[in-house]
């Protein structure tokens, strides 16, 4: 679905020439219907890339695909943002409309899709994301969770294959998180679309089918949930936190106590603790 093949990217430094390198040549595939997660600290190159998978950014060298199109091919923009949607941090900055149904059609109206067409996409994203009941709302009525939800819908109208998310949960309290995690995990699997999530919560990036992390541009570990959480120190060493039963089973090691060190969920915690007696 996405393809990256030794992309590097840079901005040049405010007031100078001096450019800032990005993305250091890097080599990725995300596969149809994954659920990927893309962690790292600020700066780290993560945002940049999820960008340059929606040809928002274009490489300075090397090349990203898009449902096998090449996103320096200009003729074709608008098949790629079809095929990519993108949402971000914060909603408020992609809701154009005073009304929910207006804004989720404003995406397909603008791809010229017919009217009676519009109604029916704009009715099966609301449902899919579940915010039907409110489609003739105000989007400044709603609450953090419930307007994310609404730029989900947006994005699906558009019919993409896949969906990069770029820190969606970032402004949201809890259960504004669980909200959108869950809409997000629900889209994968059930509609089949390809997720690519771009977080700083560990807790999401554990129900993830591949973790990628990124470090000064480059990606330094890429694999399972399982197996790139188990390499606590590494993650530590670059700044990133674990998932709290994770940590804990890193921590019971440290002590001399043996249990398995890809601990992930609390239920797989009361499995090794029993285990002991």
């Amino acid at each position: 679905m996405l393809k990256a093949e030794k992309v590097s990217f840079s901005y040049k430094k405010h007031d100078s020439d001096e450019e800032y390198i990005v993305l250091k040549g890097i080599d990725i595939e995300v596969k149809r219907g994954e659920f990927v997660v893309v962690i790292g600290h600020n700066g780290s190159g993560k945002s940049t890339l999820a960008k340059n998978f929606n040809a928002i950014l274009l490489p300075a060298s090397g090349t990203v695909y898009v449902d096998g199109i090449n996103t320096l091919d200009h003729n074709m923009l608008w098949e790629i943002r079809q095929r990519a949607g993108m949402v971000f941090q914060n909603p408020d900055n992609q809701l154009v409309a005073t009304i929910v149904e207006e804004d989720v059609a404003f995406g397909p109206e603008n791809l010229g899709v017919p009217p009676l067409e519009i109604r029916k996409r704009v009715d099966e994203a609301l449902s899919t994301v579940g915010m039907l009941d409110y489609a003739n709302h105000g989007p400044h009525l709603l609450s953090g969770g419930q307007k994310q939800r609404v730029a989900i819908a947006g994005v699906l109208a558009m019919k993409p294959k896949c969906i990069i998310l770029d820190e969606p949960t970032a402004m949201l309290d809890p259960s504004g998180r669980i909200e959108v995690i869950d809409t997000i995990i629900s889209l994968n699997k059930t509609e089949d679309i390809t997720i690519v999530l771009i977080t700083h919560f560990m807790e999401e990036a554990v129900k993830a089918d591949r973790i990628i992390v990124m470090d000064d541009g480059k990606i330094i570990l890429n694999g399972t949930p399982r197996e790139v959480f188990s390499k606590v120190s590494e993650l530590k060493r670059i700044g990133l936190d674990v998932p709290q039963m994770t940590e804990l089973a890193y921590e019971l090691n440290q002590a001399g106590i043996s249990i398995k060190k890809d601990v992930l969920t609390i239920e797989e915690m009361v499995n090794e603790i029993c285990r002991l007696k």
